[in-house]
């Protein structure tokens, strides 16, 4: 039997936070750097050297990608740090979304007002392709946000009825 499989990548922004944060960074490491070899002498360069590696490992959780990966129905989303550490944080099937919508449609609003968690995996700025879709995850009625491609628009289409998805034009 031949499946459906569509796979997409989505690059998060940089924010004007994450610059705050990598500025943050060097800063501690600078300031660690002074006291160390004020205090520390002999171990000074190991601590800076271990407080730089430490800056560096953090500043590659800020690169964000995320992987959209549509399967026969099922919807698995994996979140990408630094090119080379995943992590799947959402995996469910397609039929139990309630209702998918572009993110500014006015007319479902209220429909995505009672969701109890918010889940953003997006680049970060709302689109002509920026949808949420509502559903029952881990107990809890959850509004996923998502920057699917036509290709997995259409893939998803499949399973949806026109009820549930309302794609602008």
């Amino acid at each position: 039997m031949g499946g459906v499989f569509n796979e997409q990548i989505v690059k998060r922004k940089p924010t004007g936070m994450d610059f705050i944060k990598r500025v943050g960074l060097v800063l501690a490491v600078l300031v660690v750097a002074f006291f160390s070899f004020e205090y520390l002498g002999f171990f000074a360069p190991i601590v800076v050297m271990i407080a730089g590696f430490g800056a560096w490992f953090v500043m590659g959780f800020m690169k964000v990608e995320y992987e959209y990966a549509f399967t026969d129905g099922e919807l698995d989303i994996d979140i990408i740090y630094n090119r080379s550490r995943r992590k799947r944080v959402f995996s469910a099937r397609v039929g139990d979304i309630e209702v998918m919508a572009h993110v500014s449609d006015k007319m479902r609003e209220a429909e995505f007002s009672g969701a109890a968690e918010t889940h953003d995996y997006t680049s970060g700025d709302v689109g002509p392709d920026t949808y949420a879709f509502l559903i029952n995850y881990k107990g809890k009625r959850t509004k996923i946000i998502m920057e699917p491609n036509d290709k997995m628009l259409k893939a998803m289409a499949t399973v949806l009825t026109r009820r549930r998805l309302h794609v602008m034009m």
